[in-house]
C-alpha cells in the first residue's frame, strides 16, 4: 500500500511564492503532528516510502471547506493552517489544509481531481 500526504492550498488569496512555501511547511509538519496522535501505522509507512508530499490548489474557500468536510468523513488526518497575519493576509485567514499521511486510495477519493499547485 503507498501513502502520501497531499497539501491543498488556496490560489485566490494571491499569496507570494515564499509565503505559500511557508504555509506548506506549516501544513506538512501539523499533519504529521497530528497523525502521530491519530493514526501512527499510516505515519510510519508514510514516512518509510520517503515522505511523498503532493501539492495543490483551489480556488476559494469554500473548496477548501468541502474538502476538509470530505476527508473527515473519511477519517483522514487532517489540519487547518491560519495565518497570523504579519506579511500579507489578515490574521485567521485559512491558507491551506494538510490531508494525511493516509494511504494513497482514500486520498485520491478526495484529491485526484484537483491541479498541482
Amino acid at each position: 500500500m503507498e501513502f502520501k500526504q497531499v497539501i491543498v492550498v488556496r490560489k485566490d488569496l494571491r499569496m507570494g511564492v515564499g509565503k505559500i512555501a511557508a504555509q506548506v511547511g506549516h501544513a506538512a509538519v501539523l499533519g504529521v503532528e497530528q497523525s502521530r496522535k491519530s493514526n501512527k501505522f499510516w505515519l510510519n509507512n508514510w514516512f518509510n516510502e520517503g515522505q511523498p508530499k503532493i501539492v495543490v490548489k483551489v480556488n476559494s474557500l469554500e473548496e477548501l471547506l468541502k474538502l476538509q468536510f470530505d476527508a473527515e468523513k473519511l477519517l483522514i488526518p487532517l489540519v487547518i493552517v491560519q495565518d497570523r497575519g504579519l506579511t500579507q493576509i489578515p490574521t485567521g485567514t485559512v491558507t491551506c489544509i494538510g490531508i494525511g499521511p493516509a494511504p494513497s486510495v482514500i486520498i485520491d477519493k478526495i484529491t485526484s481531481e484537483l491541479k498541482l499547485l
